[in-house]
C-alpha cells in the first residue's frame, strides 16, 4: 500500500519529464521509505536499480553489473564491470539515446567501501552524464553522511545536484489513512505510540485493538519493534549506550542542559554535541519559549514519539516483558498511562493542524511552537501549549490542547488570555484557538459563537 509523498513524488517527476540530465538525491533516516517511494517513482520507467551493499568494492561492482544488465539485456549473463569508471561509461552511453533512471540506493555503503567513488561520479557528471537524458538518483540513510558527503561544500558532488528530498515520517493525518477502521481517538492514540514513520504503521493493524498491536508489536521480546532503538542507534551512531543514557534522562523529565548532564554524568560541553547529533536524527528536539530571546530557558524533549513511547514504558517493564506476563499487567503498566503520555503528541498533532490549514486560519502561520513563563503579578507559572506567529509577527494564534475526556471550560480560554499578558508583547490580533479531546463546555461554546477571535477544535476535525 502506497500512502502519501505527493510532493515527493511530483518532484521527481517533474524532474525526470525534462528529459535532459538530472541528479536528485534523497536521503533521511532508516524506515522513513525512501526505498518504497523510490520503486513507485520507477514502476513504470526504464531504470537501473542498484542497491549497494555493506560489503567490498568487488562484490558492489558484480551487485552493480547485474543491475545494468538486468535493464539492458535481462536474462543474459555478462562478466562484472572492470571498475566504477567503466560501469559508468557504459550508463552514459545507454542515457545518450533513451532516458533511463540510474539509482545507487544506500550509495553510503559504495561510497565507503571505494573512496574514490564520489570523485568518479563528479567526474563523470561533468564530462559525460550533463549530456545524457540520465536521470541519477543516490539514495542514503546515514544522515550525517548524505549532508557533509553529498550536500556538503567540501563533497565533490557539491553543485552537481538538481535537486534534493529529505524524506521525514509522516504527518499525522496521511499516518492516520493506514487505519480506516479506528475511531479519532484510537488513530490518535497509534500516532502517539509510532509517530509517522511508514515501516512502524505497517506492523499495526486496525483489525486488532492498539492495545493488543502494543502488545504483539513492541512490548514482547520477540516483537517486531522491540529492539528498535537500539538496532536504529547502532546503526547511526558511535556510542549508542551513551544516546540511550541522554534518551532516558530526558524521558524521565530531565529536559535542561545541566539535568541531563547530572543524569548521564557527561560535562555540559560534550553533551552538547551528543544532543546535536540526536537532533540532527530527529529524535530529540531543542526548544525555548516563543517571544522570548533567552537560552536560559532551553529544553530538551523527545521529537520522536516512538521513541518517547519505548523509552517511557518499556525499560521499566522489561521484567515483565521478558518473563511473558506483559499481558497480564498491560492494564496497571501501561494503559492507565496513556492519557497522560498522549499530551505531548496531541500537541504536535494541534500544531501540525495550524501547518497545514492556511486557508481556515487568518494568517499564514510563520513560527509556530510554545511559550511557559511566570506572571510578574501573581509570580504563578503560565503556559501556552501553542504560540504561532504571522510572518510580520503582529498577529498570534494562542492555543491551549485538552487531551482529557471532559469537555473544555470556559476557564481554559480565561487562562490562555491570562498566559497571553503575562508574556508582555503586544500584538494587533490576538486569536484563541481551543483543541479538546472531550468536547466544550456549553459556557465556552457560547462565548466561542459571539466571539469571531475563539475558535474550538474538535478531536474529529484534526483528521482530514
Amino acid at each position: 500500500m502506497f500512502i502519501g509523498r505527493e510532493k515527493e513524488m511530483g518532484t521527481l517527476n517533474r524532474h525526470y519529464a525534462s528529459d535532459a540530465f538530472e541528479f536528485v538525491t534523497i536521503y533521511g533516516r532508516r524506515r522513513v521509505g525512501k526505498t518504497t517511494l523510490i520503486k513507485e517513482f520507477c514502476r513504470d520507467k526504464k531504470t537501473i536499480m542498484f542497491p549497494a551493499m555493506e560489503t567490498n568494492a568487488k562484490n558492489n561492482m558484480i551487485s552493480l553489473s547485474a543491475a545494468v544488465f538486468a535493464c539492458t539485456d535481462p536474462g543474459r549473463t555478462f562478466p562484472a564491470f572492470d571498475s566504477f569508471q567503466q560501469a559508468l561509461d557504459h550508463i552514459a552511453e545507454l542515457a545518450g539515446r533513451e532516458r533511463i533512471v540510474f539509482v545507487i540506493d544506500e550509495f553510503p555503503y559504495l561510497a565507503e567501501a571505494d573512496r574514490s567513488v564520489s570523485s568518479v561520479l563528479q567526474n563523470t557528471i561533468d564530462h559525460k552524464f550533463k549530456d545524457t537524458k540520465l536521470m541519477l538518483i543516490l539514495c542514503g540513510s546515514s544522515m550525517r553522511f548524505m549532508e557533509k558527503q553529498v550536500l556538503g561544500y567540501d563533497s565533490p558532488l557539491y553543485g552537481r545536484r538538481t535537486a534534493q528530498i529529505k524524506v521525514l515520517p509522516f504527518r499525522y493525518y496521511v499516518a492516520a489513512e493506514w487505519f480506516p477502521s479506528y475511531t479519532p481517538e484510537d488513530r490518535m492514540l497509534t500516532f502517539a505510540v509510532l509517530g509517522g514513520v511508514p515501516m512502524y504503521l505497517e506492523k499495526f493493524s486496525d483489525k486488532k485493538s492498539v492495545h493488543r498491536n502494543i502488545l504483539d508489536s513492541v512490548m514482547s521480546t520477540d516483537a517486531v519493534l522491540f529492539e528498535e532503538t537500539s538496532n536504529l542507534m547502532k546503526q547511526e551512531l558511535r556510542e549508542p549506550q551513551n544516546y540511550s543514557a541522554i534518551i532516558t534522562a530526558i524521558a524521565s523529565g530531565r529536559t535542561k542542559l545541566n539535568e541531563i548532564s547530572s543524569a548521564v554524568g557527561m560535562e555540559a560541553g560534550l553533551l552538547v554535541k551528543y544532543l546535536d547529533n540526536l537532533i540532527s536524527l530527529g529524535i530529540v528536539r531543542k526548544e525555548r519559549p516563543l517571544l522570548t530571546d533567552s537560552n536560559k530557558k532551553t529544553v530538551y524533549l523527545i521529537a520522536d514519539h516512538f521513541f518517547r513511547f519505548w523509552y517511557r514504558f518499556v525499560p521499566q517493564n522489561m521484567a515483565a516483558i521478558v518473563s511473558d506476563r506483559m499481558p497480564d499487567i498491560f492494564d496497571a503498566a501501561v494503559k492507565t498511562h496513556l492519557p497522560e503520555y498522549m499530551g505531548i503528541a496531541f500537541e504536535d498533532i494541534c500544531k501540525e493542524f495550524l501547518m497545514t490549514r492556511a486557508g481556515d486560519l487568518p494568517f499564514v502561520v510563520s513560527r509556530i511552537g510554545q511559550w511557559w513563563g511566570g506572571d510578574p503579578v501573581t509570580k504563578t507559572r503560565m503556559q501556552m501549549d501553542i504560540v504561532a506567529l504571522s510572518p510580520d509577527g503582529t498577529e498570534i494564534i494562542a492555543g491551549s490542547c485538552k487531551c482529557r475526556n471532559e469537555p473544555a471550560s470556559l476557564s481554559v480560554l480565561n487562562e490562555l488570555k491570562a498566559a497571553v499578558t503575562a508574556a508582555g508583547v503586544k500584538f494587533r490580533n490576538i486569536y484563541y484557538y481551543i483543541f479538546s479531546k472531550g468536547g466544550f463546555s456549553s459556557s465556552l461554546t457560547d462565548v466561542a459563537k459571539a466571539d469571531p477571535f475563539v475558535r474550538l477544535i474538535p478531536l474529529d476535525e484534526l483528521y482530514r
